[in-house]
């Protein structure tokens, strides 16, 4: 025959069992809405190079949308970078991307097609500019890049974007004054290893994997951009409001950087969609995006910094109304 409880003791039983019930739901509400169906249907995410953060990052996200909304087909389509990406969001070629914030606005200062239909969905993560060259030669500084074969990315990056501010802030015409080359991550490093380039630039998350794997067949190293270059292109004007003067760890690549810092700029990353997209869709592609951040985060570094207290700044864009919604839903 069982014991019976004492009446307290019975009492603050139900209690903590009340507390689980109730905790688990909160924790059910933070992975997936109750009583919901998931969204279906088909939408486009435009990504990014191969062998770049942002085609990698999306491949994964794609997984972890298929585990919570099995009946969405995620379709990928890779691009040149930031450039295109808005541009495809903008004029109804994608639905979702992600983009640095001064493509975004220099989109929208340039009064582009479809500019004011672009939302956030989340601030993801940073880039850092990456110049790179092999560790013996004469380059110390951008300047000396003067008449170099310098890759710059395709003409629709991000990095071309950057890159050719970063040339005219030191005094060079990436037109005239080197010799520019369009390409990015996926052919530049190969290039630079057989001696085809002699130096080029990259903005992406840390590390890359384009640049680790070039690190483990080739010594090289990377150039500075001193604060005083930053302060250059700040006093431009215009989208330069959004580079900001750092440092890239030591531990971004220790093979090359042996233990040192390197003074470089850096830019966020948002997710972004379009106003038209559905509220409910982009609240659960918010849910996913944020929820996922540890599970990715093993295999993109980047993905760790994805946090939810600094996710709603996606600054020069407003938010979404289905992003807004998820963020309320988890407001303390």
């Amino acid at each position: 025959m069982s014991k019976l409880l004492p009446r307290t003791g019975g009492r603050r039983a139900l209690q903590g069992a009340a507390a689980g019930v109730v905790a688990l739901g909160l924790l059910l509400w933070w992975l997936l809405p109750l009583g919901e169906d998931p969204p279906a249907g088909t939408v486009t995410f435009s990504t990014g190079a191969p062998r770049g953060v942002y085609q990698e990052y999306a491949t994964l996200l794609r997984t972890e949308f298929g585990k919570d909304m099995p009946h969405l087909n995620v379709r990928m389509l890779p691009s040149d970078g930031s450039q295109e990406n808005v541009t495809r969001v903008a004029t109804g070629t994608a639905d979702f991307t992600i983009a640095a914030a001064d493509a975004v606005e220099t989109y929208e200062l340039n009064g582009q097609t479809g500019a004011t239909r672009l939302r956030g969905v989340a601030r993801l993560y940073d880039d850092y500019v990456q110049v790179v060259v092999p560790r013996d030669a004469g380059v110390r500084s951008i300047a000396d890049l003067r008449g170099k074969r310098v890759a710059i990315g395709p003409p629709e990056s991000g990095v071309r974007l950057i890159a050719e501010r970063v040339l005219k802030a030191a005094g060079i015409d990436p037109e005239t004054d080197i010799r520019p080359m369009p390409d990015g991550i996926d052919a530049a490093p190969g290039q630079l290893r057989r001696g085809e380039l002699d130096a080029f630039f990259w903005s992406g998350g840390l590390p890359t994997d384009g640049i680790k794997q070039l690190a483990s067949k080739l010594r090289i190293r990377f150039v500075p951009i001193e604060a005083g270059l930053v302060a250059k292109l700040h006093a431009a004007g215009g989208a330069t409001r959004y580079y900001r003067a750092t440092n890239m760890p030591e531990s971004a690549y220790p093979t090359v950087q042996n233990g040192l810092t390197v003074p470089t700029i850096a830019v966020s990353n948002v997710l972004v969609t379009r106003e038209d997209v559905d509220p409910r869709l982009t609240e659960w592609i918010t849910r996913t995006v944020i929820k996922s951040r540890d599970g990715i985060g093993a295999h993109v570094h980047s993905a760790q910094l994805v946090d939810l207290s600094t996710a709603i700044y996606t600054d020069p864009l407003t938010l979404h109304e289905g992003a807004k919604r998820y963020y309320r839903s988890v407001k303390p």
